[in-house]
């Protein structure tokens, strides 16, 4: 296109014969043979406008895309949080070193060649024996400076269980959003919390770009346990392998799944019976606290349910999260195996933090089944979950046999 729109200023400039046009000798209308441009010279002249026109216009649409680059960082939230989000994730690729090499250098401790050792039995186990796209996910390690990862902001309305959410490319609506920052989650929660919304941080020590970038182990993971460790590392490789746009829930949940499932699996396939025990406790309790906290979001839905509002929903709400913080630093915590219910109960409860812990504990008895059905075999699970959620529709009614529409 612009080949041929610079082409065209340069005939009409060469042009002899059209009324009113300039000849090489000055005289109107005519230009002598022996003056008139060779058939090359024309050509190369022609050129040269031609590129001359194009660099401007390039330069032109250049600067008009720096220009609006910058006016949407200094107008656009958005538009600061990609690019912060953008230069974080370039910062942690740039830091990679291949686990491998770590692992064969005698400079690196032994505990942390343990560890990544074990990161990279984990992530074979969960390609070789559950049939994952680990890709080349945990491949390679890069050190953070800080101790969090990130941060991640929940936010809910006050008066129902609705989780407020924000949209991305690829993954869809989420209800979740990771800050670098502590100071701009937290300035984030104040702005959601001045219109009259629960919030809830919480931090994390690691994240999936769902396979488009070779995610790297991060140092802020290796403080986990081992049995932590092996089911965070098959937990962000499930991701990797399914990942249903826009539901979240889901998406945690089965991965949660996986990852713990996965792990008891990996410990029993070493034969390091306590650890694979452990991650059995593990999921056991997940199991227990996915149903407190489901019977939890079913008394709160019965107290939203009428549209009760003013102080009344407010003295409610809080006697509902007083006596849950009962349970869970009573009976309920000490029925856990793994966890301590007395530092849950510690823990702020109100609408946002309910669904951030229901994002990854709704309806894990269900993949519990498939599995049973499967007899055990937790590849022909997995295996099975995918083939029944890959037609899209609402993935939960595609877990229990039916298909979403």
């Amino acid at each position: 296109m612009w080949t041929s729109w610079g082409t065209g200023c340069t005939a009409s400039r060469w042009d002899g014969s059209g009324e009113g046009g300039r000849t090489g000798t000055g005289t109107r209308g005519r230009t002598s043979a022996s003056r008139r441009p060779s058939p090359q010279g024309e050509v190369t002249l022609k050129r040269r406008i031609t590129f001359r026109t194009i660099r401007r216009v390039v330069t032109v649409l250049l600067g008009a895309l720096l220009f609006a680059a910058a006016a949407a960082w200094y107008v656009s939230d958005d538009v600061r949080y990609v690019v912060r989000a953008g230069y974080e994730e370039a910062r942690i690729l740039l830091r990679r070193k291949p686990i491998a090499r770590l692992v064969a250098d005698t400079a690196t401790d032994a505990a942390t060649r343990s560890k990544l050792q074990l990161v990279l039995s984990a992530r074979a186990y969960a390609a070789d024996s559950l049939g994952l796209k680990a890709g080349a996910t945990y491949t390679t390690y890069a050190r953070v400076d800080r101790d969090t990862l990130i941060v991640v902001l929940t936010a809910s309305r006050y008066d129902r269980l609705a989780e407020f959410l924000w949209s991305y490319p690829v993954v869809g609506q989420v209800p979740y959003k990771g800050f670098f920052s502590l100071d701009k989650a937290a300035e984030e929660a104040r702005r959601l919390e001045h219109i009259g919304m629960d919030t809830y941080l919480r931090p994390s020590s690691a994240f999936s770009t769902l396979g488009w970038f070779n995610d790297p182990l991060l140092s802020t993971v290796l403080r986990d346990d081992s049995v932590e460790l092996a089911a965070t590392v098959i937990h962000e490789i499930l991701h990797n392998t399914v990942w249903v746009p826009g539901s979240v829930p889901f998406n945690e949940s089965f991965a949660n799944f996986v990852g713990y499932r996965g792990a008891e699996a990996f410990f029993r396939s070493r034969g390091e019976r306590r650890n694979a025990e452990r991650a059995a406790a593990r999921w056991r309790d997940e199991l227990r606290l996915g149903r407190f906290y489901g019977d939890l979001v079913a008394r709160l839905d019965a107290l939203y349910a009428p549209g009760i509002a003013g102080p009344s929903l407010r003295e409610e709400r809080q006697r509902i999260f007083r006596e849950a913080q009962a349970l869970l630093a009573g009976p309920v915590g000490r029925s856990l195996e793994t966890v301590s219910g007395a530092a849950l109960a510690e823990r702020p409860l109100n609408n946002a933090s309910v669904l951030a812990q229901r994002f990854y504990l709704t309806n894990l008895e269900a993949f519990d089944r498939v599995l049973a059905a499967h007899k055990g075999a937790l590849r022909a699970a997995v295996a099975d979950v995918a083939r029944r959620v890959a037609a899209g529709g609402d993935p939960w009614a595609a877990l229990q046999g039916e298909r979403g529409r």
